[in-house]
């Protein structure tokens, strides 16, 4: 089968450079962006979910009859 080689077009693309993302609780994280220094809120090191301390807000009790209902303790 032949395949003809396709190029991309000069000039047209941003440059993709090395960047860092930058956590408000102070981690930093290395990578390649075509965006400058980018800031974010939250980050793997700070969130409830991969810290451990997550609450689940629960106000009309759904969470505990699903448990019930299928045997989860």
């Amino acid at each position: 089968m032949y395949r003809k080689e396709v190029t991309m077009k000069k000039g047209i693309h941003p440059d993709y450079k090395k960047t860092v993302i930058k956590c408000v609780c102070g981690n930093e994280i290395e990578t390649a962006s075509v965006v400058d220094n980018l800031t974010v809120e939250i980050c793997n090191n700070c969130h409830p979910f991969y810290t451990g301390q997550q609450k689940i807000l629960d106000s009309e009790g759904r969470v505990e009859r699903f448990k019930k209902r299928y045997g989860q303790k």
